[in-house]
């Protein structure tokens, strides 16, 4: 059984000291900075993500600027007037990858944008107030009412979007069980995100350490 102390000294032996593991540790923004996000950059990222999923993430980025010019900047409060034939012409696009039912995802969690603005004023407002030590019922919403935004694609949106979370991918799941953690390989169950939550909410109390933080360490203490 690993204490996370014994987790971040294999990270740095196996990254070759603190300099190396600080490259890899994502940028952690604020609730103010959250706040002022607007959301046409959460709609971006949104879409982002759920076109990298299950795709070569560097063709996504590649085409990156077409995307921004077909749905001019990504206005939530515009893309949820899409008429079903201008999303079918999106979707046909060369500028963009042309998938359709991605495509409609976007109008989608536009939808889901405007609504949570609508209750809190912006949806980086809406991710802000989020208790600080329940990333998986956040996790849970952004996949119950958004647009295949389940699994990590909704944690990498906020991850990326500067939100301070931890991920679960394979390397982090491997860490955790190494820890002693009683989870399954593939931890979708209420019982397993419970612990993996309760986890990582004693490795922060305990380091000081953001969430984002301590899953990257976790993942880098891995061999792979």
């Amino acid at each position: 059984m690993d204490s996370f102390a014994t987790i971040h000294q294999r990270a740095l032996e196996r990254l070759g000291g603190e300099a190396a593991l600080a490259k890899r540790l994502p940028v952690v923004k604020s609730p103010q900075q959250l706040r002022s996000t607007q959301d046409d950059r959460w709609l971006a990222e949104m879409t982002r993500c759920v076109f990298q999923a299950g795709f070569v993430w560097r063709v996504v980025n590649q085409k990156w600027e077409g995307f921004e010019e077909v749905f001019f900047g990504f206005p939530p409060e515009k893309i949820v007037l899409l008429s079903p034939e201008q999303i079918d012409r999106f979707s046909q696009n060369p500028l963009i990858i042309r998938n359709r039912q991605k495509v409609i995802a976007v109008q989608h969690n536009a939808r889901y944008l405007v609504e949570m603005a609508r209750q809190w004023g912006s949806f980086g407002k809406f991710v802000a107030q989020w208790p600080e030590d329940d990333h998986i019922g956040l996790f849970a919403h952004l996949k119950k009412h958004g647009s295949r935004l389940g699994g990590m694609t909704g944690q990498r949106v906020l991850r990326n979007m500067g939100r301070d979370t931890f991920i679960i991918t394979g390397d982090v799941r491997r860490c955790l069980q190494a820890s002693g953690l009683d989870i399954a390989d593939n931890p979708s169950s209420k019982r397993d995100l419970s612990r993996i939550q309760k986890r990582f909410n004693d490795w922060q109390q305990s380091s000081g350490l953001p969430y984002a933080h301590l899953s990257i360490i976790c993942a880098c203490s891995i061999d792979t």
